[in-house]
């Protein structure tokens, strides 16, 4: 078994290498497309910037094409005539899409933020849960879209009462006096869409 075992640590570091050098030239790769990118932003051609970095424009072409391995000592001179950091050449970590903003409790209601705080789409998802007396109507700028995931919401806008159950929406401005509870003795969930100052109202003032 030990030549065997010997002969999969050799394989394994054998691919590991090759997954190495991959990454390595996949990063390369990004490196020359964002200088070429850069540069043609400017309307430069190869022998334009390569003049000024004080470099042939082959070797530059090189560079760009990922066929010419990336350093300090090339990239410094370039990004000087371009205006830009080495850095910016770089691959970096996508953002991370996931939304970690924590759940709020007011007024009866569970709100759990759907959308990062910089979003232009303020998405919560609201739980609301019955009460034995309605909670007072709000007026404020903007308008709100709902749509119930669960349980049964009371609606009530202006005059008017009404019951939304699960798969129904509603939209409506905000300016009108507008008020909402679980009915019945179950919890209603809900997705609301607000503008910024319904976002505000809704999830910050008391």
């Amino acid at each position: 078994m030990g030549p065997v075992d010997g002969h999969n640590d050799r394989h394994g570091k054998h691919s590991c290498e090759i997954g190495k050098n991959v990454s390595v030239r996949e990063e390369l790769a990004h490196v020359g497309a964002r200088l070429r990118g850069a540069r043609q932003e400017r309307g430069w051609t190869l022998e334009d910037l390569a003049g000024r970095a004080g470099m042939s424009a082959s070797t530059l072409s090189r560079l760009e094409s990922g066929k010419r391995q990336a350093s300090l000592e090339l990239l410094l001179p370039l990004t000087r005539q371009l205006g830009i950091r080495v850095e910016d050449l770089l691959p970096g970590e996508p953002p991370d899409p996931r939304v970690r903003r924590p759940v709020i409790h007011r007024e009866g209601m569970t709100i759990a933020p759907l959308a990062p705080e910089s979003s232009p789409i303020r998405a919560f998802r609201i739980t609301y849960q019955p009460r034995a007396e309605p909670p007072r109507q709000r007026v404020h700028e903007g308008a709100e879209l709902l749509y119930v995931i669960s349980g049964r919401l009371h609606l009530h806008l202006g005059e008017r009462h009404l019951v939304l159950t699960r798969g129904e929406a509603a939209e409506f401005d905000t300016r009108t006096p507008h008020a909402m509870w679980a009915e019945g003795s179950r919890p209603a969930q809900v997705i609301s869409m607000f503008n910024s100052e319904g976002a505000r109202v809704h999830v910050h003032e008391p």
